[in-house]
């Protein structure tokens, strides 16, 4: 077969996977929307109030943080973002604080020092064998009732202070009338003062959006610094002996020549604590942090739309998992390249 036949081919192929995918996909979409819309028709039939048409409605109810502003005039569409975008805002941070978190404790696991790689041992046996609901609840606990009132926080650094309220924090600000070359810009931060009612000013977070991030980070951790452990491990021991002929040190050979390569066994491991960690998110709702879960449950409780509040949470959590997924296995494909033969 000459090579132009071998292209075609290939094409060919191509073109019929491609179209079997897209066959499948659309079946799959089928019949989640038929038996989406047989549920509403058994609801209906039944005399229960069905459909999406609640989330134009005033929502009834406030979000006291978050990114977007949210009232209780405003519909039930914008009480969802706002409780999606909560989820992202605690998801996020948390998914950088354990990558970051348990790469150091997979690195100290494997360390010369017995000592350190005890404590790193102790760690991770420790956090990965409690549920996170129950640490989560501790680390609110702590939080909220071992930490001094609002009138008296600590100064963890300047600006920076902590209380049962939470975490006050400098924060940019904008100065009223001032145009920056896009709109309206800042160019002053604006820092958190002590004063006799508590700390003003500055951004706050909240005991609970504290909680969520610290929860996730450590546990989450955890399991990431395994998959660290296991990856470095799987590095031949012959690229090492190689970076030390070249006269590398010990932190240069884990950066420039381990890591690299471990990344091979990491990502896609990794790309799975990930996504457990956006569905662990939901766990907020304990504490009283208003991401999805909760914002669906005062949501359903208001309406009596149980389904429809319910499917609404499992296609966000679908949606985002599905892009977490996407953006991980493209990189995975780039750094796979790296490994070795």
């Amino acid at each position: 077969m000459n090579r132009r036949a071998q292209r075609d081919s290939f094409w060919r192929g191509a073109l019929l996977s491609g179209l079997v995918q897209v066959l499948l996909l659309g079946l799959a979409v089928g019949a989640v929307l038929a038996l989406g819309q047989h549920a509403l028709d058994v609801l209906r039939a039944r005399g229960v109030r069905s459909g999406f048409d609640f989330l134009m409605e005033p929502a009834g109810f406030q979000i006291s943080e978050g990114w977007l502003d949210f009232d209780s005039v405003q519909p039930f569409w914008r009480a969802f973002l706002a409780g999606v975008l909560n989820t992202v805002r605690a998801a996020l941070p948390a998914m950088v604080l354990a990558v970051l978190w348990g790469t150091l404790l997979g690195i100290g696991r494997l360390a010369p020092h017995r000592l350190l790689r005890g404590l790193c041992a102790a760690y991770v046996e420790a956090l990965r064998n409690v549920p996170l609901l129950v640490q989560l609840l501790m680390l609110y606990f702590a939080l909220t009732q071992l930490l001094p009132d609002s009138s008296a926080p600590i100064e963890l650094a300047r600006g920076f202070w902590l209380s049962k309220g939470g975490l006050a924090m400098p924060w940019p600000a904008a100065d009223a009338g001032w145009q920056g070359a896009h709109g309206l810009g800042w160019h002053h931060w604006d820092w958190p003062e002590r004063t006799a009612f508590g700390v003003m000013g500055g951004a706050a977070l909240s005991p609970e959006y504290l909680a969520m991030v610290l929860a996730l980070t450590l546990y989450t951790a955890a399991f990431v610094a395994e998959i660290v452990r296991a990856g470095i491990s799987a590095v031949p021991p012959g690229q090492v002996q190689a970076a030390q002929a070249l006269g590398l040190k010990g932190a240069q050979q884990l950066r420039l020549i381990v890591l690299p390569q471990a990344l091979r066994v990491i990502v896609p491991a990794l790309t799975n604590q990930l996504l457990s960690l956006v569905k662990n998110s939901s766990l907020a709702v304990a504490v009283g942090y208003p991401e999805l879960v909760s914002v669906a449950n005062t949501s359903l409780n208001s309406t009596g739309r149980a389904f429809e509040c319910i499917a609404v949470v499992m296609a966000v959590y679908l949606l985002l998992s599905l892009l977490i997924a996407a953006v991980m296995n493209r990189y995975n494909a780039r750094v796979a390249l790296r490994g070795w033969a």
